[in-house]
C-alpha cells in the first residue's frame, strides 16, 4: 500500500491522523500557493489540461508538495507512478522506465513518475533517469526540501522547471484551521473548540508555515484535552504543554544556513543593526554554531569595514574570544555588541579590493623577481657576491620616508590599494597624498 492508494475506509477512520484526513482533495483546497495554483496560472493550467512537463516542487515540509502530486494523480490520464528516493535503486528506475516505454509503445499512454525527496537520488540514479526524461518516456515530478540547484545535476535540472513552494502565511493557516473546525466528517467540527486570550496567535506561530504541524497540534489537543461533552478551550498554557519551547526551523547544512548568514552579513553591510540582530537571533535559536557566526563577523570586519574603522576587527575578534571562553547564552551579549558596532561603523572594502588586485597581478606575471636593492642581506657576502642591498635607502635615515621602488621592475608603479573616503581611511588617504612621488 503506497501513498496514493490508501483506502477510503482508513481516510475516514478515527485512528487516521487529522493531517491525513484533512489532505486537500483538489487544487482549490490547497492554501497558500496561489503563485502556483491560482486559476489561470501556468502550472494549474498544465495540471487541468493534463499536459504536464517535468518539474521540481521545492519548499519546506508541510506546504503542499506531495498534495499537489496526489491531485495530479487523480486527474491525469497518464499512468502515475510513485517512488520514494530513499528506498529506490538504479534497477527500480530502469524497470519503471522499461514498463513506461512498453506502455507508451503499445497503449499510447504516458507515464508520470513522482519522486519524493528527489534530493536523495545520487549521481548514478540521476544519470539513469536523464535519458528517459529527455526522450519523454517519463514525465518526472520531484519534491524536495533541499535546494535543487545544489542537489540535482545540471543535465537533469536543465530539463525540468523549478517551482518554489512557500511556507504558509497567517491567512493560509487560518483558512486551514477554519476548515478543520467546520468539517464534521474529516475534521473536528463535531467538537466545540474555542481559543482563549492570544492562544490562536501562538498556534499560528508554533506552526511556522507548516500545515502538517498545525494539524498535528490540533489533533493532539483534541484527542488529549477535550472533555466528555466534546468541549475544548485552547489556552496559552495548554499550547505550551503540547509545543514546549518554540523551535525555529533551521537547517544547519541547507538553504536556511546559507540564506540566513547571507542576510545577516548584508544587513551589517547595509548598516541595519535591527535586521542584523534579527538574523543572528534566528541562527542562535535555530542551533547554529556561534563560532561560525563569530568567524563571519571577523571576515566582515576586515572585508566590508576594513581601514575605515580598524577597531572593528578588534571588536569582532573580542566577540569571537567571548564565544570561545564564555559560551552561550552569555556570549550572545558581546556578539550583539560587536554586531551593533559593525553596523554603525563606516564601510570600506579597499583592503579586499587591494589584496585581490595584487593576487591577480601575481597570477598574470610571467616571472617574478625581487629587486636587488631590497633583497635579503643577512649573509655577509650577499652584497659583494650577489649585489643584494646595494642602493637601498634606509627610510629612518631620511626622516621616516624616502622615495624608492619596492616593486619588481616588470610592474613599474602599479597601484593596488586605493583608499576610500570614509572614517579613518580618510586620514590614510591624506597621508599617502603627502608622500613625495605619490
Amino acid at each position: 500500500m503506497d501513498l496514493f492508494s490508501l483506502s477510503s475506509e482508513k481516510m475516514q477512520s478515527e485512528s487516521a491522523p487529522l493531517a491525513w484526513r484533512m489532505r486537500p482533495g483538489n487544487l482549490d483546497e490547497i492554501y497558500g500557493q496561489d503563485h502556483l495554483l491560482a486559476p489561470g496560472s501556468p502550472l494549474r493550467n498544465s495540471i487541468e489540461r493534463d499536459k504536464l512537463h517535468s518539474f521540481v516542487l521545492y519548499g519546506p515540509p508541510g506546504t503542499g508538495k506531495t498534495t499537489i502530486a496526489r491531485t495530479i494523480a487523480t486527474v491525469t490520464k497518464s499512468r502515475f507512478e510513485y517512488m520514494q528516493a530513499v528506498t529506490a535503486g538504479v534497477n527500480d528506475i530502469r524497470k519503471m522506465a522499461a514498463d513506461a516505454g512498453e506502455r507508451r509503445k503499445y497503449y499510447q499512454q504516458n507515464t508520470i513518475l513522482f519522486v519524493d525527496e528527489i534530493h536523495r537520488f545520487n549521481k548514478s540514479q540521476q544519470d539513469v533517469l536523464l535519458p528517459f526524461v529527455e526522450d519523454g518516456t517519463l514525465t518526472l515530478i520531484g519534491a524536495t526540501t533541499e535546494n535543487p540547484l545544489h542537489e540535482l545535476n545540471s543535465a537533469l535540472l536543465s530539463r525540468m522547471k523549478v517551482y518554489m513552494v512557500h511556507p504558509l502565511d497567517r491567512d493560509a493557516l487560518t483558512q486551514i484551521v477554519k476548515r478543520v473546525l467546520e468539517d464534521r466528517e474529516r475534521g473536528l467540527g463535531q467538537l466545540e473548540i474555542t481559543f482563549a486570550d492570544d492562544s490562536f496567535d501562538l498556534l499560528i506561530q508554533a506552526a511556522q508555515g507548516d500545515a502538517r504541524m498545525i494539524l498535528n497540534i490540533l489533533d493532539t489537543l483534541s484527542s488529549s484535552y477535550s472533555d466528555a461533552q466534546g468541549r475544548l478551550l485552547i489556552t496559552p498554557a495548554l499550547l505550551e504543554k503540547i509545543c514546549g519551547k518554540l523551535i525555529v526551523k533551521y537547517d544547519r547544512s541547507g538553504d536556511w544556513h546559507y540564506d540566513c548568514i547571507s542576510a545577516f552579513i548584508k544587513s551589517i553591510r547595509g548598516s541595519d543593526a535591527d535586521a542584523a540582530l534579527y538574523w543572528m537571533a534566528i541562527m542562535l535559536e535555530g542551533g547554529e554554531d556561534p563560532k561560525f557566526i563569530a568567524r563571519r563577523l571577523i571576515v566582515h570586519a576586515a572585508e566590508d569595514i576594513g581601514l575605515a574603522d580598524p577597531f572593528a576587527l578588534i571588536m569582532a575578534n573580542a566577540a569571537a574570544d567571548a564565544v570561545q571562553y564564555v559560551g552561550l547564552p552569555e556570549a550572545r551579549i558581546p556578539m550583539a555588541e560587536a554586531v551593533i558596532y559593525l553596523c554603525s561603523a563606516p564601510k570600506s572594502n579597499s583592503s579586499k579590493t587591494a589584496i585581490d588586485a595584487a593576487i591577480d597581478a601575481v597570477r598574470q606575471q610571467e616571472k617574478i623577481t625581487v629587486p636587488a636593492h631590497i633583497a635579503d642581506t643577512s649573509h655577509s657576502k650577499a652584497s659583494s657576491l650577489l649585489g643584494k642591498g646595494i642602493g637601498y635607502k634606509y627610510p629612518h635615515d631620511f626622516g621616516g620616508y624616502v622615495e624608492q621602488s619596492y616593486l619588481p621592475p616588470e610592474l613599474g608603479k602599479a597601484t593596488f590599494y586605493k583608499p576610500g573616503s570614509n572614517g579613518y581611511e580618510q586620514k590614510i588617504r591624506d597621508f599617502i597624498k603627502k608622500l613625495p612621488g605619490k
